[in-house]
């Protein structure tokens, strides 16, 4: 007798996309709040750095202290 191939996923619950949506929200919250405050620590403005002086080492430092911080954002989520 053939039978219907089955998979072992379930179905889509609405609870765990509404569960990833807060969490990621959260995640890009805690970033923007730290961002800010690592703009408020640094002696100099970070957008002008960046944007006006387009400071390429500062671009890269801060492109790694970024990804650092949702590294660990993301850990301390899941």
């Amino acid at each position: 007798m053939l039978m219907a191939p089955t998979t072992n996923n379930p179905t889509m619950n609405p609870i765990i996309l509404l569960n990833s949506v807060v969490y990621a929200l959260l995640g890009v919250g805690i970033f923007i709040a730290v961002f800010f405050v690592v703009d408020l620590l640094t002696p100099y403005h970070l957008w002008q750095e960046l944007v006006e002086k387009k400071n390429l080492a500062l671009a890269v430092v801060l492109g790694c202290s970024v990804l650092g911080i949702c590294i660990i954002i993301a850990a301390a989520i899941h």
